[in-house]
């Protein structure tokens, strides 16, 4: 928004109204507007870091208040922000909640769910976020219209609403079973133990819809008692040569979830579309426009995710981004020069690739970037490859979000290909490296590493 931009970013504002001579590509080209953008994945990823013991200790259930407790302290500073530091600072308080809820929501929604539709949970939350950045680009839609130009201050203060949601409806939740479990195995006395035994039998019991829960309830009991035999530290267990293939998956499923350039498209969508010839409000109805088609294929995917398996969709989401990818990069290459914009029929075809490129990841890489992580790991690691996942997409979301801008300005068109090379790369990835997990229970995942053709050779 232009007032936002004047009040906050006042260099910005005059290069992109006043300054011809600049460049489209660099118009938007600012070390501090990209530092209020990725201040909060570095917020985020110090906070995964301490979200891990404290889920693995506590269970998922505070971790979760804690992020909703942090989202509404942000939203307030954003919200009242009179300089640049009150909001740089509401930023890093959202990104606390960032990254507490990025470390325990997947796993709550992964322990919680049956094997058999566990996909379809788990990409639940991918769906979610794809609501919430829907509903906040609407936000900003209806917030723009505001005269006085105080607009902006609404669209960040209303983050408190879903903040508040997320924090009471915390409180009513049960605990997983398998968290339940882990702690009463940690437990200092029989008598705590005992207890927290029954109440997860309990939640087992509540949440399958059945009392007939003991073949999965004693699957749960022995990983926690395989697990209290050995080293309790989780980021020391994960390093072991056994569980090799899931800190490698830990790694690369979340750094090759950012090159996608799915997030260039996520923050930058209105400056994308206005370097291409849209004005202010047709920006950003062209990132609502992208935002309904995430939530779209998002939603597609949690029905056909526990039919066709990861690998699939995976692979067949890979091979559309790339070549959304590699058409965007061509129209930009040859219609858009360096002043002056394209032809309305350019701009409109580069919004359709785009829609295009966001139904792939919102089919594939989007929700299964946190599906596959969240359920690979067993229980012993599970906290520990969490917040490495977690962290791993952070920093490189942090990279990507610190650096796009000026990658712009120096790569112009080229930024589309170097993405492009990055989503051929990661579908080779998974095609030779990434076993199926659908169906498999969390306690039983162990199995698909020892009889993969690559894995099988490092784990026995």
């Amino acid at each position: 928004m232009e007032p936002f931009l004047s009040k906050f970013f006042p260099k910005v504002y005059v290069k992109m109204k006043e300054d011809t001579k600049v460049s489209n590509y660099c118009k938007f080209n600012s070390q501090l507007l990209t530092s209020f953008t990725s201040s909060l994945y570095v917020a985020g990823l110090v906070a995964s870091i301490f979200a891990s013991p404290i889920t693995k200790a506590y269970g998922r259930k505070p971790s979760i208040i804690i992020a909703g407790l942090a989202f509404l302290a942000g939203s307030a500073f954003g919200g009242a922000a009179l300089n640049i530091y009150m909001l740089i600072l509401g930023r890093l308080l959202l990104g606390v909640g960032v990254g507490f809820a990025n470390q325990s929501v997947p796993l709550y929604l992964s322990e919680m769910a049956p094997p058999k539709y566990r996909g379809a949970f788990n990409n639940s939350f991918q769906l979610s976020v794809g609501i919430g950045f829907l509903t906040a680009t609407l936000t900003n839609v209806a917030t723009e219209k505001i005269k006085g130009g105080w607009g902006w201050r609404l669209s960040l203060a209303t983050a408190a609403l879903p903040a508040s949601i997320l924090t009471l409806g915390a409180l009513l939740l049960p605990e997983t079973a398998n968290s339940l479990i882990q702690r009463s195995g940690n437990s200092s006395t029989t008598t705590i133990s005992n207890d927290l035994l029954h109440e997860a039998k309990l939640t087992l019991q509540r949440v399958r819809g059945t009392t007939d829960v003991d073949a999965e309830f004693n699957d749960l009991i022995n990983a926690s008692s395989t697990i209290s035999k050995t080293n309790n530290n989780s980021f020391y267990q994960i390093l072991q040569r056994k569980h090799r293939p899931q800190l490698i998956m830990s790694f690369f499923i979340p750094f090759f979830q950012q090159v996608t350039g799915i997030n260039v498209i996520s923050f930058y969508a209105p400056i994308l579309f206005r370097t291409i010839g849209f004005g202010e409000s047709a920006s950003l109805l062209s990132a609502v426009m992208t935002g309904v088609v995430g939530i779209g294929s998002t939603f597609i995917s949690m029905l056909v995710v526990d039919k066709f398996g990861r690998r699939s969709l995976f692979i067949f989401g890979g091979v559309q981004m790339l070549i959304c990818q590699i058409a965007v990069g061509i129209v930009m290459a040859t219609q858009l020069g360096d002043h002056g914009g394209i032809k309305n029929v350019y701009a409109y075809l580069v919004l359709v690739l785009i829609c295009v490129y966001v139904a792939g990841f919102g089919l594939s890489w989007g929700p299964l970037g946190w599906l596959v992580p969240s359920e690979i790991f067993q229980l012993e690691i599970r906290s520990a490859g969490q917040s490495i996942t977690v962290a791993v997409n952070f920093v490189f979301t942090f990279i990507i979000a610190q650096t796009f801008l000026a990658m712009l300005c120096c790569f112009k068109a080229g930024i589309f290909f170097f993405f492009g090379g990055w989503v051929l790369v990661m579908t080779g990835f998974i095609y030779f490296f990434l076993p199926e997990t659908k169906s498999i229970p969390l306690e039983k995942m162990d199995q698909i590493w020892r009889d993969h053709w690559f894995w099988s050779k490092i784990v026995g």
